[in-house]
């Protein structure tokens, strides 16, 4: 059995792999492309390309794909052999630099918001040589970018590469500034995924959660998570072996898989990786989705990754841990006297700043169907985007922003009473699960994402935004005579200004939406309130300047948002409707069937013999059948109209403010004959069944 460092990284062309394989003036060459963004020349390229092949064959592959992105929101692949033909009607494996390098996909069948038309096919995947090639499924993956005959890019992960130039850039005009020459600041993120198993027979029995990952029927289990027994409980040893073989898996990929427990709801749970650049990051989460479910088969089991697939527990999030490193330093570490540190509260002021004038463009970044049912639930942050920063860090910040003096804080001992247990120091402040954006000693947390996102949207508009505020502090003090004066002026001025973004209270709270409204935050409760922000000149003028995404480029993630959304609940509603009329009112007028023929056996035998428990259920069964009736006819013109309205807005706003209204009185109507329904009769696996793993 090999020991995890043997195991690590053995399935990825990594930096020892490469050193090992490559000449040493082609390793150099390829390491400074990875550290310092310089161009890779192609003789480069095709030296890189036999050695890959060389590895892959020897590991087993046969084919190569360029990986990718799309606007989907999770990844693409098509898989070429190695196989070239011989003269004498053999074959030999081969793998060019022109290979490696370049794909060519068809563009026309993923969504481009326009960008593309149906008959315009060709598009583009250009490696990322910044991110690991792997090996999975007996095929070498090359991580690529993906992008239109025409150049603009089609994929997620073009906008956050140049988004991570952008804010390296302008970092490193402000780290000069404090005498600090880097090539490069890295962004750094650290995704942790939240996932619910279940039985794969009950998967395979909801129709709902085959189509749409969610359950659109099923009453409240009798136990949900009030005991609060479940989180960080014991882990079933089914769950702890599935667990198992997901680290395995991770760390063959290379993927730092670093911690997994039991989460607040029964079948819930999550793991953590330690942080790594950002874009490696987010391919490493996107393999980490896909090995989740890939396993999960092997154990009889189905991994959920729905934000909500079950009503009335705990959905499922991503939180992204997001920070800025250089080497040897992370700029986001206040260190032990955070007033004293002005190179940290430059960056802070600058993220502070980012987060308060981009609060709807962070807002549109996690804005899903999915997510919309997670958001402000009690279980996850708020729609209104704010900032947590604790206690020491919002003295400083009341200090800066008011001009006071600041008295630092002695770091205290913990002392539990019991002698034989140690003392350890406080951290300086506390953690407040209701923020959506989180300060956590080195990093923030943005803890809004959903567990089924893909994180390249957050990280782009974050990067983006903080490198907006940071070059224009560099404007600033790179003509200053006095540099620190100047420097902390500017960072009194920032947090004043942007002081109404920080907010270390109760998220949850019904005084907070009163509180933020008066401060001028936004709460936009729904991907449809949020997607239109993204056209706001500001949020063009953004993404523009830094080169991240032309107003081209915007305007069809805008597009494809709105058709994404009005998609999913289409789908919803036309699966709603099918489980309602093929399943549960055939199961409705069966058991009011049974009840009907005892009634009448019973007044048959003896006409005095009550009849009342059977008669109340047939009441009960027959106004729930009416009112699923009358929503069934409902839903059938209101899905309809909404789907045929041409405005893509307006035909999202139709599926938000009609069809989900009739969706949820359909469900009401369904669960509440489930729960008087005969157990035999109901056609659909319990939530106390797939949450408790109760089998009949």
């Amino acid at each position: 059995m090999s020991t995890v460092p043997e195991m690590f990284g053995s399935k990825v062309f990594n930096d020892a792999t490469m050193r090992q394989r490559l000449p040493k003036e082609t390793y150099k060459a390829l390491k400074k492309t990875i550290d310092n963004g310089e161009p890779l020349d192609l003789s480069v390229a095709n030296i890189v390309a036999n050695a890959m092949k060389d590895w892959a064959c020897e590991m087993g592959a046969t084919h190569y794909t360029h990986w990718f992105q799309p606007l989907t929101g999770i990844t693409s692949e098509k898989h070429d052999s190695f196989i070239s033909p011989t003269a004498d009607g053999g074959v030999i494996m081969e793998f060019s630099g022109k290979e490696l390098v370049k794909g060519e996909p068809d563009a026309s069948s993923f969504p481009s918001g326009g960008l593309r038309a149906t008959c315009e096919a060709r598009g583009y995947t250009a490696w990322d040589p910044t991110s690991y090639a792997f090996i999975k499924d007996d095929t070498l993956c090359i991580p690529t970018a993906f992008c239109s005959y025409t150049g603009e890019a089609l994929d997620k992960k073009t906008p956050l590469l140049r988004s991570m130039d952008a804010v390296s850039n302008q970092a490193c005009r402000i780290l000069k500034l404090f005498g600090i020459n880097v090539p490069r600041v890295t962004s750094t993120v650290g995704a942790e995924q939240e996932y619910f198993l279940v039985d794969k027979e009950d998967y395979k029995a909801r129709r709902d959660l085959i189509l749409t990952g969610r359950t659109l029927f099923g009453c409240p289990p009798a136990k949900g998570q009030e005991m609060e027994e479940h989180y960080f409980g014991v882990i079933r040893p089914a769950v702890s072996d599935y667990m198992k073989e997901v680290d395995e898996e991770l760390w063959k990929l290379g993927i730092l898989a670093k911690t997994k427990h039991n989460e607040v709801a029964p079948a819930q749970h999550e793991l953590a990786p330690i942080f790594s650049t950002t874009n490696s990051a987010i391919d490493g989460n996107l393999l980490t989705m896909e090995v989740m479910k890939k396993v999960a088969e092997r154990h009889g089991l189905v991994c959920l990754l729905h934000e909500k697939p079950f009503a009335g527990v705990n959905g499922s999030g991503k939180h992204n841990n997001w920070s800025l490193s250089a080497p040897g330093l992370n700029l986001l570490d206040p260190g032990k006297k955070p007033m004293e540190n002005l190179r940290f509260l430059v960056f802070l002021a600058a993220v502070i700043k980012a987060v308060d004038e981009y609060q709807d463009l962070l807002r549109v970044s996690v804005a899903s169907p999915g997510n919309d049912h997670r958001l402000g639930a009690n279980e996850a942050p708020p729609a209104i985007i704010s900032m947590f920063v604790g206690d020491e860090l919002g003295e400083v910040i009341d200090a800066l922003a008011d001009d006071t003096e600041y008295h630092d804080h002695e770091r205290q001992k913990m002392d539990l009473g019991v002698a034989v247990l140690p003392k350890f120091s406080k951290d300086n402040t506390d953690r407040n699960r209701t923020s959506p954006f989180a300060f956590t000693g080195n990093k923030f947390e943005f803890r809004a994402p959903g567990s089924n996102m893909n994180l390249s949207d957050v990280n782009t508009v974050l990067n983006t935004a903080v490198a907006k505020e940071l070059r224009e502090f560099a404007d600033i003090l790179e003509s200053a005579e006095n540099f620190e004066a100047e420097a902390m002026v500017l960072v009194k001025k920032t947090v004043k200004e942007h002081k109404r973004i920080i907010f270390n209270g109760n998220g949850y709270s019904d005084e907070w939406p009163v509180e933020a409204e008066k401060r001028g935050l936004h709460n936009l409760k729904s991907t449809v309130d949020a997607l239109p922000t993204m056209m706001d000149e500001k949020n063009l003028r953004l993404m523009n300047d830094f080169g991240v995404m032309s107003p081209a480029e915007m305007n069809a993630r805008y597009e494809v948002g709105l058709e994404n959304y009005s998609k999913v609940l289409n789908i919803e509603a036309l699966t709603m409707l099918e489980m309602a009329n093929q399943q549960i009112v055939p199961a409705i007028i069966d058991y009011e069937n049974q009840l009907a023929s005892t009634i009448a056996v019973k007044k048959a035998v003896n006409a005095k013999i009550s009849c009342n428990a059977e008669e109340h259920q047939l009441e009960t069964l027959a106004e729930c059948a009416d009112i699923i009736s009358e929503a069934i006819n409902n839903l059938r013109i209101a899905r309809k109209a909404a789907k045929n309205d041409p405005d893509p807005l307006g035909s999202a706003r139709g599926f938000h403010d009609v069809v989900i209204p009739i969706m949820d009185r359909l469900r009401m109507a369904a669960d509440h004959a489930e729960q008087v329904c005969g157990e035999d009769f109901w056609p659909l696996p319990t939530y106390t069944q797939m949450l408790w793993y109760v089998k009949d």
